[in-house]
């Protein structure tokens, strides 16, 4: 997690239980012909696929953190992986849940569609652990596509990349995978050895991976809307290379530290209306942030999940600290995190809430949510044992 949701906190507790579920682990059921599997909770990304493969389907969600992170962990944190734009947040694969609670175990998910009161599997699923132990999870799976083809494209600036985005998105039926960086992160692709720094120009750029059926026709449509808002293509190099070093990312983080070079990330998501000025404010205020502590700052941002009403923003943040990096850090992330809130954002997209963001919930949520929250804690949960400080938040000075 980077949000603190796994860091303990005892509380009035005596001791802190970590719970491992390794060993609770592979396919229970699979079921062909309704495109089901079921998949034990500790069962991590890798084991998934390769237990589906070996039955011809996949599930194709390719977080980040896809290497270590578990089918429960997805559930948990309401993951999105970089497939979202074609198979759907994680959230939107599921179809049932087993969970084990102090007071009772439950399991959900009766058909594919149902009006017997409100969701109850959407209670759980971004959880983070609070109500109960997800076990298992029920999810869509689906044939392993045959054919996968890649294209990068340039735009003259982040505004332009965001219209095309916005066009493909409305417009259905696109690309499996979709980014748009700006043009900070353009640049530091310009500057690496390879294919992506003579593929793209200097402004913002796009990647699209198509995988599956009708690939042709969908590709069409997708860089006609591209071209329409001043993209131009790039070719297959940029898009393939990115997808290379794709989970490498995370683990740079401790050597660039040693290094005196910070590096951390935040991410948001609002509607297309809304998109520049979330971002304006957000790249603002880490800015000043790093600027009042004294520090050299570059701030960088893409759009990786987009939606038919609006779109992610991710941002990476480097900078020049050689000493108390989080002290440094954590009074920058809190005004970028009071920008989110104040300029419409989400407070997290899919980074979860945790303890770190928890004490923004309450403004995104309210009162009213955050009492609905911890009644249904008290009901399951009613000794607090577990994950005490996630998610429901506590009051901060500012």
């Amino acid at each position: 997690s980077v949000v603190g949701a796994l860091d303990p906190q005892r509380g009035a507790h005596h001791a802190v239980v970590s719970l491992d579920l390794r060993r609770l682990s592979g396919v229970v059921r699979l079921d062909e012909i309704s495109g089901e599997a079921v998949l034990a909770a500790g069962t991590t990304g890798p084991e998934a696929e390769a237990l589906l493969s070996a039955h011809g389907f996949e599930l194709g969600h390719y977080p980040q953190s896809f290497r270590y992170a578990t089918i429960g962990g997805f559930a948990a944190a309401r993951s999105s992986g970089q497939n979202s734009a074609g198979n759907g947040r994680f959230d939107s694969m599921v179809t049932g849940i087993r969970v084990a609670t102090p007071t009772g175990d439950i399991e959900l998910g009766r058909s594919p569609g149902s009006a017997a009161g409100p969701d109850l599997i959407r209670v759980f699923l971004g959880s983070e652990g609070i109500f109960g132990v997800i076990t298992e999870v029920r999810v869509r799976v689906h044939p392993i596509p045959r054919e996968r083809v890649f294209e990068s494209w340039s735009f003259p600036d982040f505004a332009s990349g965001a219209e095309g985005l916005r066009r493909v998105a409305q417009q259905g039926n696109g690309p499996t995978v979709i980014r748009l960086s700006d043009e900070a992160e353009t640049a530091v692709s310009l500057a690496q050895v390879g294919k992506i720094g003579k593929a793209l120009s200097k402004g913002a750029s796009v990647v699209t991976v198509y995988e599956g059926d009708g690939i042709a026709e969908r590709r069409a449509r997708t860089s006609a809307q591209l071209a329409a808002a001043g993209g131009i293509s790039a070719g297959e190099g940029a898009a393939e290379d990115w997808l290379k070093g794709r989970f490498d990312g995370p683990y740079l983080r401790d050597s660039l530290l040693d290094a005196g070079v910070f590096c951390e990330t935040l991410e948001t998501a609002t509607t297309w209306s809304n998109l520049q000025r979330l971002r304006s404010a957000v790249e603002g205020a880490l800015k000043d942030g790093f600027a009042d502590a004294g520090a050299k700052s570059y701030v960088m941002c893409h759009v990786s999940h987009i939606y038919p009403t609006g779109a992610s923003l991710y941002f990476t943040v480097l900078a020049g600290i050689r000493s108390d990096p989080l002290g440094v850090w954590e009074p920058v992330k809190s005004r970028g995190n009071d920008a989110i809130i104040a300029s419409g954002g989400t407070i997290s997209h899919h980074h979860a809430v945790g303890r770190d963001h928890a004490p923004w919930l309450r403004e995104e949520i309210g009162e009213t949510g955050i009492r609905i929250l911890a009644a249904i804690k008290r009901e399951l949960d009613p000794v607090g044992v577990l994950n005490p400080g996630a998610v429901i938040p506590i009051e901060r000075s500012r």
